[in-house]
């Protein structure tokens, strides 16, 4: 969904920053300023959007290789190489070249923006007069018509102009003979049309076979002259060619080795007569190419990728997170930022944790849409803390440190790993490293073992993980598990609405407040695969039972701790007054609200 960058180092920067979000928030916080106003200034965002095209996609590939110096160019080592090497490092300072050409359109740009982090890029970057001086001292020596291209033959021919005529006189001869074998190659091309009677033939150029012909099979009647050789179908078309194009291949291929050659001579100046030295000059400065390179990866990501998702979204979809040190988290509406946009109807679900509640075990039925929330909390997370907007109504989150998952089955046949044993290892990973900081989200615990044991498992990893202040969000279909409600105030237990309706269910996917039974919809299921009614019928009886022997030892919890779980619901209502951005009035009413609320006993979570 993100991975719209239009640079090799953009992609790989937001890939970095989705496995390692930010934890600093003063950074995080530089970011979503600078998504503001891009947002809220259409010029400002166009314009960036227009001014990060003129840099060549691998700038910031390219001008890391000024940072490694080869060995020193002599005339012995010339003779071993073919003018691969030359001609990449040419390619290189025609994409230097580009990139400094295209810094004037960037500095008018951001001249105006307010936010600290474009400022700081304008200041360190566009008013640099390092970028300007390395972008003369090319222009003295590079062809000022000289640019990056893509297409093969446009940048060989680049390539070997890219020097001003005159430098180097063996470079000019080269040249010469370059371009006299290109328009032999294309002569020859005309007298084939005119002789063969084919008027749709064509010469493409790749790098591995330079020329070659390209004829439409309606053209040939069946049959090419013996005169082409190398026939190869490709398509609707025939590639080949012939006994004299592959001569004129072999003198221009070695014409445009020299003119690489001579080149690189020329801009590493180890010939006595000439003394350009371009390529030294430039690695003189080499900190300021690498804070370009560092620049344009950070504005592909924010403008090319951030600001262009969000553009895209309808309007008010996706809001800006708030961050506070110790604060709840607290998401309203907050929907899966990739499901959304494959279904229009999508059901967003609100979360709220903070230091007083900071466990939530979400309950219902198979289907009814626990994992996807417990994916859509993570995702919200991590796009928050990578800097980008947040697809809520309101989203007011802590910095975490680090998200724990224990989410899906499967073994681990390679390591001898049974379902449950990799189970167990995930979890124990997660109890091992968890801080107080952390994020933990647990996804059906203990199943793939015996009920009794994997219940005991699953209670026991709860109860540990309520001695931290770590988030935790547990997903669950053990309905025991509620009973962790009744013994420790810092529990919510939540459950994903669903009507039952004619022996179905229906899914609303909508999460409410507190535990909802479903009457026995494994049983529904397992009745409706065809076990035998008997079988069905008896395990009923079996449920009930159960069940009311749990509801029985859950009122008693309930009346035994009811007064420590009214102290911590009003812990938690002045937790959220704290960290309340709304004024003094009416924080005092609310005080005045709670203490009332509280007296009367008639005070709810």
């Amino acid at each position: 969904m993100l991975k719209t960058t239009k640079t090799i180092g953009g992609a790989r920067l937001l890939r970095a920053n989705l496995l390692q979000p930010l934890k600093d928030m003063e950074t995080i916080n530089a970011r979503l300023d600078c998504l503001d106003e891009l947002m809220s200034n259409e010029e400002l965002f166009f314009g960036l959007t227009q001014g990060l095209r003129k840099f060549p996609k691998e700038t910031d590939k390219v001008l890391c290789h000024f940072c490694f110096k080869p060995r020193k160019v002599t005339e012995e080592v010339l003779k071993s190489v073919n003018g691969r090497k030359s001609q990449m490092l040419i390619s290189d300072i025609i994409v230097l070249k580009t990139a400094l050409d295209a810094i004037p359109f960037l500095s008018k740009v951001l001249k105006d923006a307010k936010c600290s982090l474009l400022c700081n890029i304008y200041r360190t970057v566009c008013e640099n007069q390092k970028y300007s001086n390395m972008r003369n001292r090319i222009r003295d020596v590079i062809d000022e018509d000289v640019i990056h291209a893509r297409a093969p033959f446009v940048a060989c021919t680049q390539q070997c102009f890219a020097i001003k005529a005159g430098i180097d006189g063996l470079l000019d001869v080269a040249r010469r003979s370059f371009c006299d074998t290109s328009e032999a190659i294309h002569n020859l091309a005309n007298k084939y049309r005119e002789e063969f009677n084919l008027p749709n033939l064509k010469i493409p150029y790749n790098n591995r076979q330079g020329f070659y012909f390209s004829i439409p099979q309606k053209d040939t009647s069946g049959k090419l002259p013996n005169t082409f050789i190398q026939v190869m179908k490709h398509g609707k078309n025939i590639h080949c060619s012939s006994f004299e194009l592959a001569s004129l291949n072999v003198r221009n291929k070695s014409a445009s080795a020299e003119c690489f050659l001579r080149t690189e001579h020329c801009l590493e100046g180890c010939n006595d007569f000439v003394k350009i030295r371009l390529i030294d000059a430039i690695r003189q400065d080499i900190s300021i190419l690498t804070l370009l390179a560092e620049v344009l990866c950070l504005l592909d990501m924010i403008v090319n990728s951030f600001a262009h998702s969000i553009s895209t979204k309808p309007v008010d979809r996706y809001t800006r997170p708030e961050f506070t040190d110790n604060g709840p988290m607290a998401i309203d509406a907050g929907r899966h930022p990739i499901l959304e946009s494959l279904h229009t109807d999508f059901v967003p679900n609100n979360l709220f944790l903070s230091e007083a509640s900071n466990m939530v075990i979400v309950m219902g039925p198979n289907m009814s849409g626990k994992s996807t929330y417990l994916q859509q909390i993570c995702l919200i997370v991590i796009l928050a803390q990578i800097g980008c907007y947040v697809p809520a109504r309101f989203a007011s989150l802590r910095v975490v440190d680090r998200i724990f998952t224990r989410i899906g089955t499967g073994d681990n046949v390679e390591y001898n790993s049974s379902t449950f044993m990799t189970e167990m290892k995930e979890t124990a990973f997660l109890m091992q490293n968890v801080s107080p900081k952390s994020l933990v989200v647990m996804d059906e615990l203990g199943r793939a073992t015996s009920s009794s044991d994997g219940f005991a498992i699953a209670w026991s990893c709860c109860e540990h993980l309520l001695t931290l202040k770590a988030y935790t969000i547990f997903a669950t279909h053990m309905e025991g598990l509620s009973e962790l409600a009744t013994i420790y105030p810092n529990v919510k237990i939540l459950h994903f609405e669903v009507d039952l309706r004619n022996n179905r269910l229906d899914f609303k996917f909508r999460l409410k407040d507190g535990p909802r039974r479903v009457p026995h919809y494994g049983l529904l299921l397992a009745g409706v695969a065809g076990l035998p009614s008997s079988v069905v019928e008896t395990a009923r009886n079996i449920t009930s039972r159960i069940t009311e022997e749990e509801m029985r030892r859950m009122n008693i919890n309930f009346e035994q701790y009811h007064s420590i779980q009214m102290a911590y619901r009003v812990a938690q209502r002045l937790i959220c007054l704290k960290y309340s951005n709304q004024g003094e009035d009416y924080i005092r009413q609310a005080l005045q609200n709670l203490k009332e609320s509280y007296n009367e006993g008639r005070f709810t979570c």
